[in-house]
């Protein structure tokens, strides 16, 4: 009996760095940064004032007053990268739609809504006059519930929650589902709108974010030895993973295979990495056993990389554990320096990053480099502030959440048996 094969059939972004696919690889191949001082509240009284803001998006162009009202900003960019992959996919003519599912990822949801609304209410003296919509505006599995009404996707059905690596849980499940045959084709991904007061309060307060008020472009700085924490960004990406017969048999595009996945646990710290990279080890090994490749087989690695003094240096123990003297062979790149980090929607536009690398051979950059971090081996492919030209075959892209967990993806490069 012949193994089942799930492949990526459409695509669509949404982040700082451009507003759809074509425009987000192009500026990923540029090195463009999405760092920017803070335009969606009044930043001055915290210590960060910048973030990864998307530019221009305007909601009127996506939906009717009545419908936004009613949608949270992370539910509205999910919906927006939905219809752009769907709609690249042609998935949306498939007839059997009991057999099209959608899995969505995030971390924090809703959470704007939820502060507007309190924010409402003690302004007004206690007089609770929540919106009817705070509850739905707020979950975070409305937003598979939202595709699903929109599409008429009546298959699986459900959200994924693990901090920065919800989106790749989302995909990881999505993938296993159409392995088992409990799907022809998932819509899947991940979004956030985490740039309000107290999202970005929070993690000020965390001493997780850049301060770095004088020059945000350049404020992510993966693997620098100035790096003084991570940028903080919004947007969403969308992955249409299908059935590699169905697939073929509906005559459809195909942009790269899910060839493996790894889940793991830390059990070390709520929000630190452990400092050897121990769980992150495991999870790159978990997936290449998954996918039933040596780790030479891996040309790039989309790292985590969010530009924290422990998190990077922890990454890299990791690599070097699982990819020996091979690392040397590897390129490897945070697109976090230019996109910013989207928590739970990091996984889903660092996945599209990698299928730009295997489609393009070209690797996107690690921008804003400017000094060498002693504690890092040098002789390591960061891919420091330039795109560069490599034959891609197979990508891994990892992301790592508070709470100790690890989720990674390989990617391979498309061949038609």
């Amino acid at each position: 009996m012949a193994t089942k094969r799930v492949v990526i059939t459409g695509i669509g972004a949404l982040t700082a760095i451009g507003n759809n696919i074509s425009s987000y690889w192009s500026a990923l191949e540029k090195g463009v940064s999405g760092a920017a001082p803070i335009t969606q509240f009044d930043a001055s009284l915290f210590k960060t004032q910048f973030a990864c803001e998307l530019k221009d998006y305007d909601a009127a162009n996506f939906f009717d007053r009545k419908e936004a009202r009613k949608l949270d900003l992370f539910s509205q960019y999910a919906m927006v990268t939905a219809d752009e992959a769907i709609v690249d996919s042609g998935i949306q003519l498939i007839e059997n739609k009991e057999r099209i599912g959608c899995i969505w990822g995030s971390g924090i949801g809703g959470l704007q809504s939820l502060q507007k609304d309190y924010k409402d209410f003690i302004l007004n003296d206690y007089k609770p006059r929540f919106s009817p919509f705070l509850v739905p505006k707020m979950i975070v599995d409305i937003v598979p519930g939202h595709i699903s009404i929109k599409y008429g996707l009546k298959g699986l059905n459900f959200a994924t929650i693990s901090a920065c690596a919800s989106s790749t849980n989302a995909i990881i499940d999505a993938y296993y589902y159409i392995l088992l045959g409990k799907a022809d084709a998932i819509v899947t991904g991940g979004s956030e709108a985490p740039i309000h007061e107290t999202c970005v309060g929070g993690f000020s307060s965390m001493k997780a974010l850049s301060t770095r008020n004088d020059d945000p472009a350049t404020a992510s700085r993966p693997f620098d030895a100035q790096r003084d924490g991570f940028v903080v960004g919004e947007g969403s990406g969308c992955l249409i993973l299908e059935d590699y017969d169905h697939a073929i048999k509906r005559g459809a595009k195909i942009y790269a295979e899910v060839a493996g996945a790894g889940m793991t646990a830390d059990a070390h710290h709520i929000t630190a990495p452990h400092p050897e990279g121990e769980g992150a080890a495991r999870v790159m090994q978990l997936a290449l056993e998954d996918a039933k490749i040596s780790p030479d087989k891996i040309d790039y690695i989309n790292v985590h990389g969010t530009s924290t003094p422990l998190g990077d240096i922890a990454e890299v123990k990791a690599i070097q554990q699982v990819f020996g003297e091979h690392v040397y062979a590897l390129n490897i790149s945070s697109t976090k320096s230019m996109t910013g980090h989207l928590l739970g929607g990091a996984g889903a536009i660092e996945a599209l990053a990698a299928i730009f690398a295997l489609n393009k051979n070209i690797i996107p950059p690690t921008i804003n480099h400017v000094e060498k971090d002693e504690a890092l081996d040098e002789k390591i492919n960061f891919t420091f502030n330039k795109a560069q030209q490599k034959n891609v075959k197979y990508a891994l892209s990892n992301t790592f959440g508070f709470g100790g967990h690890n989720a990674c993806v390989i990617l391979k490069k498309y061949e038609r048996n």
